[in-house]
This record gives C-alpha cells, sequence and structure tokens, in this order.
C-alpha cells in the first residue's frame, strides 16, 4: 500500500482480541491446566488439546479438556486454576514482537484502540503494566464485562458505544473463528491473524477484510 491515503482512509477504530492475537499466554495456560488437572487426579492430555481452547469461554474449555460436567466441580477446578495462574501466568505471557509497535503506530495516528476478549480484563491489564504499555490501549473488556461473551457482539458493540463510532469505523483483529463470528455478529470488519492454532483456511469461511500472518497488516489495512 502507498501513502497515498489518506488518515480518514484508515479505520478510526482498532479492537483486539488478547490470546493468540495480541500475545501468546499458552504456556501458562497449558502449565495451569496440567497443574490443576494433576491436583483433581485427572488424566494428562496433551499440550495441543490445551491450546485449541484457548479463547474459548473457561467453563468450556474445561469441559471439553477434563470431561467434568456440573456446575461445582467446574467452579472448583477453576477456583484452583486461578489460584495457579495468578502466581504463574503474566510471567509466562509475551506480546508477539509487532504487537506493542502496531499498537504505537495506531496510537501516533490517532486510532482508538481496545481489546475484547473472554479473558479476564486485571490479567490482560497485567501484561500490559509489565511492559508499560498500558497508554497504547483505551480500555480492555474481558469476560467479566459483558453478559455473553464471544461469539456474541456484545463486548464489540460496548467499545463502539463507549466511542460513539459506528461499526463501518471500526477492524477486530482475532485469531479465532470465535473472533471472526463475533466480528460478523457485530458487523464491523474483520483481519485474521494466523498467531494461533486456527489456520487461514477456517478464518477465511467468515467475512473478513484479510488475513495474514502478523498485526501490522491490521494497520494497513483501509475502510472498504
Amino acid at each position: 500500500m502507498t501513502n497515498n491515503h489518506n488518515a480518514s482512509s484508515f479505520y478510526s477504530c482498532y479492537l483486539f482480541d488478547f490470546d493468540y492475537t495480541l500475545a501468546d499466554s499458552s504456556k501458562g495456560i497449558t502449565d495451569c491446566f496440567h497443574g490443576t488437572m494433576a491436583a483433581f487426579g485427572l488424566p494428562p492430555v496433551d499440550d495441543i488439546a490445551i491450546e485449541r481452547t484457548i479463547g474459548l469461554p473457561m467453563r468450556d474449555a474445561v469441559r471439553r479438556i477434563t470431561g467434568l460436567d456440573g456446575d461445582e466441580k467446574i467452579e472448583e477446578f477453576l477456583a484452583h486454576y486461578r489460584a495457579l495462574a495468578d502466581k504463574t501466568m503474566t510471567a509466562k505471557t509475551f506480546f508477539y514482537p509487532e504487537a506493542l509497535p502496531t499498537l504505537k503506530t495506531l496510537r501516533e495516528r490517532g486510532a482508538r484502540i481496545a481489546v475484547i476478549s473472554s479473558k479476564t480484563s486485571h490479567r490482560i491489564r497485567e501484561a500490559f503494566v509489565r511492559d508499560k504499555a498500558e497508554h497504547l490501549i483505551d480500555f480492555i473488556i474481558g469476560c467479566e464485562e459483558v453478559k455473553e461473551l464471544k461469539p456474541s457482539p456484545e463486548g464489540i458493540r460496548q467499545a463502539l458505544a463507549r466511542f460513539a463510532l459506528p461499526p463501518e469505523d471500526a477492524l477486530y483483529t482475532g485469531d479465532s473463528t470465535t473472533d471472526a463470528a463475533a466480528a460478523k455478529n457485530a458487523g464491523v470488519a474483520f483481519y485474521g491473524v494466523t498467531h494461533g492454532v486456527t489456520t487461514a483456511e477456517e478464518l477465511a469461511a467468515y467475512p473478513h477484510q484479510a488475513i495474514g500472518e502478523t498485526l501490522e497488516t491490521a494497520a494497513k489495512l483501509i475502510k472498504i
């Protein structure tokens, strides 16, 4: 893309998923699952089985990975998982090399930026604070700020309302089909990044402006 486009050609609002989009927290997640499963006497599973659930609501991930059912059992599992995560998750979460520079580029352009994730917002905030990058985003909408998680459009629509912007002014970037479906349901453009375990072909089954390997592409897309 050339530099002939003026600022109005770009989106004024950039929304991002977190896990496998801005950052890789897979080591922390798999370690917390393995530790909690061992504590509950559950048989071990491969890392890839856990990684394929990243981005899902936690209760759904626990059901899929462990086979546990019933709210009480799942809540007990999650309580132990959270205790481990409080000690290790942020230390094992790393932004992708181009993530913070891309946010900085968008910020310098005057873009509004928010994170919309099924992760808890305080856990996401910890990573930004640790890397002294909290000034690069306006706010975070995590699982505790919405009634319905993705693929519900609630989080995206909440962000648009806070920015007082229409859907056509926003681009949502994510790594999963759940992210793609949330963007579709919210009526916003979608950029699929292949940092995670979802393939480009799987993402391409949903409406999208582009699919690529890095976040830098998202910042170069212009409104269509």
